[in-house]
């Protein structure tokens, strides 16, 4: 255990590390913040990482943005949508909207940005959000845009609020990567200085228009640091030397939150832990695996209530669906294994296997749940070999089919909606895919282009049903976030589990 009296001593042998003898208090309104990452890049088009979410959600604005209170999707820069029809989306625009330099958002900027993030030559991280379903994005007039939509897709809205950042017209022009180090921005501060993988230092924008979802702002300035090693993240907290950090395990914020000038804040995350078995066949066609009872006997063996409390702690939850139950269309009333070894026997013995089978289990993250996994699967008579390594050998082997199953995590972006998670892992094309049951992608593609959203609900329920009952997957667990924070900030936490460090405010 890393214990209080250890962090002290870090932080007493190690001043020439910290960059910065000013101590963060309310008083300079300073909001220092630390990220394990190297931001090497301002541009959230361009990019996807944790680090650069948070980032683009204090410089940048879109059209919409996500309210995590009423988990509903709100207009930003945009003063609402219609649709014209099923295939067409028009956007209106706020008065005295203003990028950083001070000049004025028009429809042009707007339909500058989704073209170009569409264009044949962009590489940007935010084109395969929109390109399926837009054709183009046309200016009806300075204050109006029209979107063209290649189907319908009742999602276009939340994927707009999620992913696309709007630029100034010609940004990307000359260099595609223009916005990397030098970006003109729309959100809540401005950026004062950047210097790639060590610091940002943001400061609030005077401009910014009062009926954001984003207000009130409450903090002046912003410092962001790159400090890839913990340790030196901790002693600078302990120091005074920053304010807030993030991705910290949980036995290490457990003790720091004992620190008198340092609390440690608990939040739920969006991402789920689970197993995804071999239910087609693709391994072996006559394998353990395709039979329901080995699948429900597994799902009987594993303690999800002992890995959430004991294993991940804090804010983490038991999961028994093939999604958060925070997101939209993830209905609870589905299927639900208790822990039961003794059934998870019987259903064994009933498939055929009295003495168990051989099994071959995939991780690459988190190795001591895998490990409780293999015991508990062991307990009930599978032998497992765990292969535990990096995600691009599973990646690379699940693509060629090679897996039997495998430890996974999803954390759908940040997006509350079964349709994050649901595509990726039972759509017929992708490898994730291991059940390969028609009828489930066809009722979650449904689900991604039916406006009504009873409906939606609806098509989601019935294809988690079917997940459920044939036990696809053992669900297991939501993830848990551990921050650690001054004990000067107040810092909100929401069920999404997006840090957003515009609500921060000093107590």
């Amino acid at each position: 255990m890393f214990s209080y009296l250890r962090i002290a001593a870090v932080a007493a042998t190690i001043p020439f590390m910290l960059s910065t003898g000013a101590r963060s208090d309310a008083g300079d309104d300073t909001l220092r913040v630390a990220f394990g990452e190297e931001v090497l890049n301002l541009d959230y088009n361009n990019t996807t990482k944790r680090e650069y979410i948070i980032l683009s959600d204090l410089v940048d604005e879109g059209l919409f943005d996500y309210d995590p209170e009423a988990n509903t999707y709100v207009p930003s820069v945009a003063t609402g949508y219609e649709y014209l029809d099923p295939l067409t989306i028009e956007v209106k625009l706020r008065d005295g909207i203003t990028f950083h330099d001070g000049s004025a958002l028009t429809a042009e900027d707007v339909a500058y940005t989704y073209n170009w993030i569409i264009s044949e030559g962009s590489e940007s991280k935010a084109k395969s959000a929109i390109e399926r379903w837009l054709d183009k994005a046309v200016v009806v007039d300075s204050k109006t845009i029209r979107f063209d939509m290649l189907e319908e897709y009742p999602l276009a809205v939340r994927d707009m609020a999620n992913r696309i950042q709007i630029r100034k017209a010609g940004t990307y022009d000359d260099d595609p990567n223009a916005a990397a180090i030098d970006l003109v921005g729309l959100g809540p501060y401005q950026v004062v200085s950047f210097e790639p993988g060590k610091e940002v230092v943001l400061k609030a924008y005077d401009g910014y228009f009062a009926d954001s979802p984003k207000q009130p702002v409450q903090i002046g300035n912003i410092v962001i640091r790159s400090l890839p090693d913990s340790g030196t993240q901790q002693a600078e907290l302990f120091s005074g030397g920053v304010d807030w950090i993030f991705k910290v395990s949980r036995d290490v914020a457990e003790s720091m939150g004992a620190a008198p000038n340092i609390d440690h804040v608990v939040s739920t995350d969006l991402r789920i832990g689970f197993l995804v078995l071999d239910a087609f066949g693709h391994t072996d066609p006559e394998g353990p695996l395709t039979n329901v009872l080995v699948r429900r006997a597994m799902n009987h063996a594993i303690n999800r209530k002992e890995i959430a409390e004991f294993l991940m702690g804090g804010g983490a939850q038991v999961v028994h669906t093939a999604c958060h139950p925070a997101q939209f269309g993830c209905d609870q009333s589905v299927a639900d294994y208790a822990y039961d070894p003794e059934k998870a026997r019987a259903l064994l013995a009933e498939a055929g296997y009295p003495d168990g089978f051989d099994l071959e289990l995939w991780s690459y993250r988190d190795k001591s749940v895998a490990e409780v996994v293999v015991a508990k699967l062991e307990a009930v008579g599978i032998t497992v070999s765990l292969r535990h390594g990096k995600l691009a050998s599973l990646n690379e082997a699940r693509a060629n089919r090679q897996i039997q199953a495998y430890f996974g995590t999803w954390g759908s972006g940040g997006t509350p909606d079964t349709a994050a998670i649901a595509r990726v892992h039972f759509s017929a094309d992708s490898d994730r895919n291991m059940s390969n049951n028609p009828k489930v992608t066809d009722l979650v593609l449904a689900a991604e282009v039916t406006g009504d959203q009873e409906k939606r609900d609806a098509l989601y329920s019935e294809a988690l049903s079917i997940i459920a009952d044939e036990a696809y997957w053992v669900p297991m667990f939501s993830y848990a976030q551990n921050f650690l924070v001054s004990s000067e900030l107040e810092f909100p936490t929401y069920a999404d589990g997006l840090p957003r460090l515009y609500r921060a405010k000093w107590k």
